[in-house]
């Protein structure tokens, strides 16, 4: 490289597309059972209803899961164009009738994001040998430029529906910032490297799973969200692990709670309040 390394932007560029609120409920399963059976359907039907609709959005989409473990049963999944559209999306749940019977366990707030190391360091490398500065008016034109096609090849990506696959895993991370090892104060080059290697590996299970990331920085507590869609859950574990033992995980990655679930549809909501697996979703 003819530019010094240092002499370049250390920030890389991404593109955003949309929003995303992840809702994880416990059922309070003594107050639902004591509850009559008129009220039980009563409240099943008005959430069916809602649920019902709001699963057929599309880009701005919302999906269910019954989940495994301690950390809840059910999770919506809520996509948007806008946190409006999050918001109303939330509120609409929260005062349905069943929300009597959930106790939210925890959120997430994210937007989908696509990181472009590869476009950013060659962007720039290039600019800097035209003379450009970063900042400049030239600088930021040029750059938006980039963008924009980028944007415009990637809409698809940027604004998914929610993949139909039946198994979903999402979990939080963060990239590490310690006293002898600190993502952020790595040269961008050596990041650019290490997210390329990062990526061979999850292309290799690209037939397998669905990978959705989601930027979160200054929207929730980490710093980004990864969404793992497939028909096959072992599916996650190899991926995972084997993402474990590159340098961009193995030396920077810290990790938070993971959580499974199973896709269903709303239709089948009464399944799941009356302790059933919910069947697959006709997708």
């Amino acid at each position: 490289m003819s530019i010094q390394e240092d002499s370049i932007p250390t920030v890389p560029l991404t593109l955003e597309g949309s929003f995303i609120l992840h809702q994880m409920f416990r059922v309070r399963w003594p107050v639902w059972k004591a509850a009559t059976s008129v009220e039980q359907m009563r409240a099943i039907e008005e959430a069916t209803a809602l649920l019902e609709e709001m699963e057929k959005g599309g880009e701005e989409q919302s999906a269910l899961f019954s989940m495994l473990g301690h950390k809840g049963d059910l999770m919506l999944l809520h996509f948007r164009r806008t946190l409006e559209g999050l918001n109303s999306a939330e509120l609409r749940v929260a005062n349905l009738t069943l929300a009597e019977f959930l106790e939210q366990t925890t959120s997430y707030v994210s937007v989908v994001e696509l990181g472009l190391y590869e476009v950013s360091v060659r962007l720039y490398t290039a600019l800097k040998e035209k003379g450009m500065q970063p900042g400049t008016p030239e600088w930021n034109q040029a750059v938006e430029d980039v963008l924009a096609k980028q944007r415009n090849a990637s809409i698809s990506r940027l604004r998914p529906e929610v993949p139909p696959q039946r198994y979903a895993c999402f979990y939080p991370m963060n990239k590490m910032r310690g006293e002898e090892k600190n993502w952020y104060m790595a040269p961008i080059t050596e990041r650019q490297r290490m997210m390329r290697e990062h990526g061979v590996i999850g292309r290799k299970y690209g037939g397998q799973v669905t990978q959705i990331i989601s930027g979160s920085i200054g929207f929730d507590d980490w710093e980004w969200g990864v969404d793992l869609f497939a028909d096959d859950p072992l599916v996650f574990k190899k991926l995972v692990y084997e993402m474990r033992f590159d340098e961009a995980s193995a030396v920077y990655g810290q990790f938070g709670a993971f959580y499974v679930g199973l896709r269903f549809p709303a239709a089948g909501l009464g399944a799941l309040m009356e302790g059933k697996t919910p069947g697959l979703p006709q997708l």
